[in-house]
């Protein structure tokens, strides 16, 4: 499974296969150890062992780690949800209703909004097929469609616009 993981700002590329875990393309064997009753463990990095207190954040993904006595922050997501989660924070920073993006490449199962509709925040517009799941896309903004770029049946690479949105009418 590859994680991205951001440690107190500087992200790397984790790839967990067995016990390798392949860090920003370098292979380490890995094993971790929990103690029964208690928030810590050890963790193995080649002939290393490390002792790692580790704390819930408060977001999924969000660790406070402590390392050998050096605090961390970290955030550990999988590939799909880091993207999605780094589309929504770009999102974000906008004004106004943000294009619908395709997230990561896949196959658009379904269409729910055309030219001229009216849509509100958190609105399903459509609906695609990625990784053998269906992810529902929202709108992230109330506004008006501009445009549909999205046709059911096709497939989509990550980053298409899929819808363009407009200011909601007053």
């Amino acid at each position: 499974m590859k994680y991205v993981v951001d440690v107190n700002g500087t992200r790397v590329t984790v790839d967990l296969d067995g016990a390798t875990a392949t860090i920003d393309g370098e292979p380490y064997e890995v094993a971790l150890t929990l103690i029964d009753g208690t928030p810590v463990r050890l963790v193995r990095v080649g002939h290393e062992v490390h002792r790692v207190l580790a704390r819930r954040g408060d977001a999924r993904g969000r660790w406070l780690l402590d390392l050998d006595g050096t605090r961390f922050e970290t955030e550990a997501l999988d590939e799909r949800l880091r993207t999605i989660r780094d589309l929504t924070a770009a999102s974000e920073t906008r004004s106004g209703p943000a294009p619908l993006v395709a997230p990561m490449p896949g196959l658009v199962v379904r269409v729910n909004v055309r030219v001229g509709d009216a849509v509100s925040a958190g609105q399903g517009l459509v609906v695609m097929e990625a990784m053998k799941m269906e992810n529902e896309l929202r709108a992230s903004a109330p506004g008006i469609v501009l445009a549909v770029r999205a046709e059911a049946g096709t497939a989509v690479n990550k980053g298409a616009v899929l819808v363009e949105l407009g200011p909601a009418e007053a």
